[in-house]
């Protein structure tokens, strides 16, 4: 036996609106929560010579006691946190870009890398890790020796001029 129900097109409609609703939700969280904890990954460049392995870490914004740089079993790890300053009230913002919140980037360093030579520097902004390397990872300028020299032929006896 069929059974007739009746069809409501504001149904599905009502159906999307609570799913948009609680993805929204689930996602930004209470508009306080959304501007003031958040995390981030600040951009870094990783470059190396024969010397060292530098890393720049852009972390404008953030004093340098919130900044923690530690090395454990070959592991640099950077943590560090931008905190959102509340003297405007939050109603009066139209947009909010800059990253708030607290990030932590972790990197893997080379067995090249003396982990008891290394240096941070903060400056403008920018947080600069210097890893030196160890001694025998430099590369190493090898004099290559010459023995039993030869004298060019041709060169010792002059000619006369004279044909034979």
């Amino acid at each position: 036996m069929t059974v007739l129900t009746r069809w409501d097109p504001f149904r599905e409609f009502s159906t999307l609106q609570d799913r948009m609703n609680r993805l929204f939700r689930d996602s930004y969280g209470d508009r306080d929560e959304a501007l003031t904890a958040s995390s981030f990954a600040p951009p870094v460049d990783v470059y190396e010579d024969e010397h060292q392995v530098t890393l720049s870490i852009e972390v404008p914004g953030i004093d340098e006691k919130d900044i923690d740089v530690r090395v454990e079993n070959n592991v640099l790890t950077v943590h560090g946190e931008r905190k959102f300053e509340k003297e405007q009230k939050e109603e009066n913002f139209r947009r909010v870009e800059r990253q708030y919140g607290s990030f932590t980037r972790s990197f893997t360093l080379p067995n090249t890398v003396d982990t008891d030579n290394i240096q941070a520097g903060y400056s403008k902004g920018i947080l600069k890790i210097q890893l030196a390397k160890k001694a025998e990872a430099k590369p190493k300028q090898i004099k290559v020796n010459v023995s039993g020299e030869r004298q060019i032929e041709g060169k010792e006896a002059k000619s006369t001029g004279k044909a034979a």
